[in-house]
């Protein structure tokens, strides 16, 4: 069994990171999950089923796709993964200093979205309005 297979990750994104790695660090703190996950854990601690709840409310994340996401920010440094030895197991999850730091300039954007929505929304109608002329003529 290879390294990727051992850890979860393709050889793919191992050769992408090689080439390239801020990029990919890039990808996982703006991916869907990430952005999410990273958002919520800035306000506080959370147990696994806690974040699935809370990140939830924007859209469905499956265990799988919050288990991966949670994993690929731990392994980069975002996010500390604390498993106390208690039955049932008890996992928290929290955000690092370096964690905290990339959260705040995701939550910085994600508001400025908000916030400008109404004008991407003009600009894509204006887009397609002028996009339809175009090709009826």
């Amino acid at each position: 069994m290879g390294v990727s297979e051992r850890d979860g990750r393709g050889a793919r994104e191992e050769r992408r990171e090689a080439m390239c790695p801020h990029r990919l660090v890039l990808e996982h703190v703006t991916s869907r999950w990430g952005v999410l996950v990273l958002d919520a854990l800035l306000d506080r601690p959370y147990r696994f089923s806690e974040l699935r709840r809370e990140v939830g409310k924007v859209g469905t994340v499956s265990e799988k796709m919050l288990a991966q996401t949670l994993r690929t920010l731990e392994r980069d440094g975002f996010v500390h993964r604390d498993a106390k030895p208690v039955i049932p197991p008890r996992v928290d999850y929290s955000i690092t200093e370096l964690g905290r730091e990339a959260a705040e300039q995701v939550r910085a954007l994600a508001r400025w979205t908000g916030a400008r929505m109404a004008d991407v929304q003009r600009a894509r109608a204006a887009y397609d309005a002028a996009r339809e002329t175009s090709t009826a003529v």
